[in-house]
C-alpha cells in the first residue's frame, strides 16, 4: 500500500498491514519536512465502550492536544513541530485512519485538529485487538509524510487483547524498528464481555502492551478522567519527559 492510498483513505476501514511486510521508509523515499516526533494516537473503540464513553475519549484528545500546556510542549521542541495522525481500532478486522498525517506547530494547528477529530464519524464494534491496532499503527508510522528522530505509539483502552495475534509479537516488531509504545488503560469496575481481566489491566498494559525507550502507562481512573490523563501523557511524549522529572514536577 503506497502511502498516497492510506492517507487518502482518511475514515475509511484499512485491513491491518501483514506484520511480514516489516514496513519502513525506503532509502529511495525522500525526507519529509522535519518534526521533533511521529505520535500516532491509537484509540479502543471496541464494543466494550458504549456511546458515553467513546465520546469521552474524543474530547479527552481534543481538549488535551489542544490545552496551552501541550501545545506548549510542542513549541519547546528543537524543532517546534510534531506529526499526529489518530488511528481507531477494535477486532482484528477494523482498524481506520480517522486523521491523517498531520503537522501541529502552534495553537491554531492544534485547534483546528481538534475541530476535525469532533466531525469525524465515530464507531463501536466487536472485540478488542491491541495487536491489530500496533500492527496498523506500524503501517500507518512508516507512510508518515513528515521525519522525526522519535517515533512514538499511543495506546488507550479499557480491555485486554482478545481478538487476533497475541499483543507481544506486535509490539516487539514495533519496538525492534526503534518506536516506543506508551499506554493508557483506562480502568473501571466494568467487565469487558462479562469477563474481568485476568491481571488488573495497568499491570497487563506493563507487561504486555508497552516497551521501547522511555516506554510509560498512565492510568485513567475512568472515562470521567481521561482527558487529564491524556494530557499528561502528550506533555511527557512530546517533551520526552522521564518518569521521575514528571514526579518531581507534580511533587
Amino acid at each position: 500500500m503506497h502511502r498516497r492510498s492510506l492517507l487518502a483513505a482518511g475514515a475509511a476501514v484499512l485491513g491491518t498491514a501483514p506484520p511480514a511486510l516489516a514496513p519502513r521508509r525506503s532509502a529511495a523515499q525522500p525526507a519529509g519536512e522535519p518534526v521533533d516526533v511521529l505520535l500516532v494516537l491509537a484509540v479502543d473503540v471496541s464494543r466494550s465502550i458504549d456511546d458515553d464513553e467513546a465520546r469521552l475519549q474524543r474530547e479527552g484528545y481534543r481538549s488535551a492536544v489542544s490545552d496551552p500546556q501541550v501545545v506548549e510542549a510542542i513549541r519547546g521542541g528543537m524543532i517546534g513541530a510534531i506529526g499526529l495522525a489518530y488511528v481507531e481500532w477494535a477486532g482484528a478486522e477494523y482498524q481506520r485512519l480517522v486523521l491523517p498525517w498531520t503537522r501541529i506547530g502552534n495553537a491554531p494547528d492544534a485547534h483546528a485538529w481538534s475541530e476535525k477529530l469532533a466531525e469525524a464519524p465515530r464507531a463501536s464494534l466487536s472485540w478488542t485487538s491491541i495487536s491489530g491496532g500496533l500492527d496498523f499503527s506500524r503501517t500507518v508510522l512508516a507512510q508518515a509524510p513528515f521525519e522525526a528522530t522519535r517515533r512514538v505509539v499511543d495506546v488507550s483502552g479499557d480491555g485486554v487483547n482478545n481478538s487476533g495475534g497475541p499483543v507481544e509479537l506486535a509490539r516487539d516488531r514495533l519496538v525492534a524498528e526503534g518506536v516506543t509504545i506508551n499506554g493508557l488503560p483506562i480502568v473501571n469496575d466494568r467487565p469487558t464481555f462479562g469477563r474481568m481481566p485476568p491481571i488488573p489491566l495497568d499491570d497487563y498494559y506493563r507487561d504486555s502492551v508497552i516497551g521501547g525507550t522511555g516506554a510509560f502507562v498512565i492510568v485513567a481512573e475512568d472515562f470521567q478522567s481521561f482527558g487529564q490523563a491524556v494530557k499528561r501523557k502528550l506533555i511527557r511524549e512530546i517533551a520526552s519527559i522521564p518518569a521521575t522529572a514528571e514526579a518531581q514536577a507534580q511533587g
